[in-house]
């Protein structure tokens, strides 16, 4: 049994590793690699080695990357290397990357002529988040305007986000999506600067209702991907979806909103969650959590659904640390190590910098790309940095009980 002392030591050591691979290696990779140096912007799809093998630019991803820079300008230092790297990608979509309406399309060509239309809502949403990043660092240039016209855009098309996009037809099973929902319970915190703290008040309740009452089924203990339009579970492919990496995201998410309104027992219940939802998506023969689900144990439609996928690890981990430094429940604890153990050994390239996307069941790498229509200079990074400070913050606190008794 691990005492006190050792998980306190650990944690200095997790902090330390986490601090260092995101300084030296993974945010070099994109610095070095990503600049669109002739047209603006990132280049989203680099192979193993960083080379570029696609020029094609992914307005989510571009949005994440100005997001990402513009953050750690914030939360490390003031690099102005790390503010020119997110400004001139907000320069690049901030040309380029929305309609008329103000709807930001999904990819643009490497010289910026739109390639796909606006059906994405998320790309609204990175878009606002990015921007707003941006000005919080360097306000009066105009990011933080744009940043709420988006949001508000959001707002107006989240009933029917794809809008005219949409290939279902209406009304023979009508249902919603978890994702968005859970993408507007980290967005309103991050973009509370600009929205102001009135507004976000009003906003949380509504988004902590929707992950946490209508897409938590107590009957299941586990969250669904999508329901019927009153909430109501629906049995089919879509309506049977279970995406663990979803959920266990957006339970650090929930915990966030907890802290802000210091409600312990709806950090309890994240944590319990984050747990439930590990426990569940975890492959006991291979380890790693599975990508998709079948909630009756079916068939996923999703050919990929035994895929062991980056984001979904390394959002793991952010849950888990997070619902430590709150709860101190062990269980977050050891599942911290073990998913710290597996990922670091499957995920990580220790030859070329930065970490692998897409392993097979068995954990062997299945596309060796660093970026890609999916993978950009975010999870990696945000992930690290949020163990990093998170670790850092439980040492603090210890050291300052320590002073008091």
């Amino acid at each position: 049994m691990i005492n006190n002392q050792q998980i306190t030591e650990t944690l200095a050591e997790y902090s330390s590793l986490y601090r260092q691979e995101l300084l030296d290696n993974v945010l070099p990779f994109w610095m070095k690699h990503s600049r669109d140096e002739v047209y603006g912007g990132y280049y989203n799809c680099l192979n193993r080695d960083g080379s570029v093998y696609d020029t094609d630019k992914f307005m989510w991803l571009q949005a994440r990357e100005v997001w990402t820079f513009a953050t750690m300008y914030e939360k490390i230092s003031p690099n102005s290397e790390w503010l020119d790297m997110a400004e001139q990608g907000a320069a690049f979509i901030l040309q380029n990357g929305r309609d008329k309406e103000g709807n930001w399309y999904f990819s643009l060509t490497r010289d910026g002529r739109p390639l796909i239309q606006p059906y994405s809502i998320f790309s609204d949403c990175f878009a606002a988040m990015a921007l707003s990043a941006l000005d919080k660092n360097i306000p009066g240039k105009g990011y933080g305007a744009v940043a709420l016209q988006t949001f508000e855009r959001i707002l107006e098309k989240r009933a029917n986000p794809k809008g005219i996009y949409n290939k279902e037809v209406p009304g023979t099973r009508p249902m919603k999506g978890f994702s968005l929902p859970m993408i507007l319970c980290n967005l309103a915190l991050e973009m509370e600067p600009i929205l102001g703290k009135q507004k976000v008040d009003a906003f949380i309740p509504e988004v902590i209702h929707e992950v946490m009452n209508i897409f938590y089924k107590p009957e299941l203990g586990l969250i669904v991907e999508n329901v019927g339009l009153n909430g109501e579970l629906v049995d089919s492919f879509d309506g049977r979806l279970q995406n663990p990496g979803h959920a266990i995201e957006a339970m650090w998410f929930i915990m966030d909103l907890g802290v802000r309104l210091n409600d312990s027992s709806l950090i309890q219940k994240a944590v319990d969650l984050t747990i439930k939802e590990i426990e569940y998506g975890w492959d006991s023969e291979y380890g790693g959590i599975f990508y998709f689900l079948d909630r009756k144990g079916f068939p996923p439609q999703q050919l990929e659904w035994d895929q062991k996928l980056w984001w979904v690890h390394l959002e793991a981990l952010v849950a888990l640390a997070k619902g430590y430094e709150l709860t101190k429940d062990p269980r977050c604890f050891n599942w911290f190590v073990k998913l710290h153990n597996y990922s670091w050994e499957k995920f990580r390239d220790p030859e070329f910098g930065e970490w692998f996307a897409y392993l097979n069941r068995r954990g062997e790498v299945l596309l060796p790309l660093k970026g890609g229509k999916w993978k950009c200079c975010f999870h990696v990074p945000r992930a690290l940095l949020n163990i990093w400070k998170t670790f850092e913050s439980v040492l603090e606190k210890e050291v300052t009980q320590q002073k008091i008794f």
